[in-house]
């Protein structure tokens, strides 16, 4: 699971909102090869997106790297503080994605 905090400076949501287009059509790709299983936008007390929350299925860090070395999020400076942590897709959820 990969959590994007976005900036947090007044340019922080024009930056997301100038690659959103981007990060959306390789989500969409993600999702067709089955490595995206879910995504969100972080949400602030007024509605405003302030990062992502993405549950991802990748063979290895290696590869997720791979993926943030092109993902327009990370690399146009939107997702200021990226966390990775492993978790394990519940059996009720296993299958939905194939």
């Amino acid at each position: 699971m990969l959590i994007g905090r976005d900036g947090t400076d007044e340019g922080a949501l024009e930056r997301r909102l100038a690659v959103r287009d981007a990060h959306i059509a390789l989500g969409d790709t993600l999702v067709t090869e089955g490595k995206m299983l879910f995504g969100t936008a972080l949400l602030d007390e007024n509605d405003r997106m302030i990062g992502s929350m993405l549950v991802l299925d990748y063979p290895s860090r290696a590869e997720l790297d791979q993926w943030l070395a092109v993902e327009p999020y990370a690399v146009s400076g939107v997702w200021e503080d990226i966390t990775v942590t492993p978790v394990r897709v519940g059996p009720s959820f296993v299958g939905l994605h194939k």
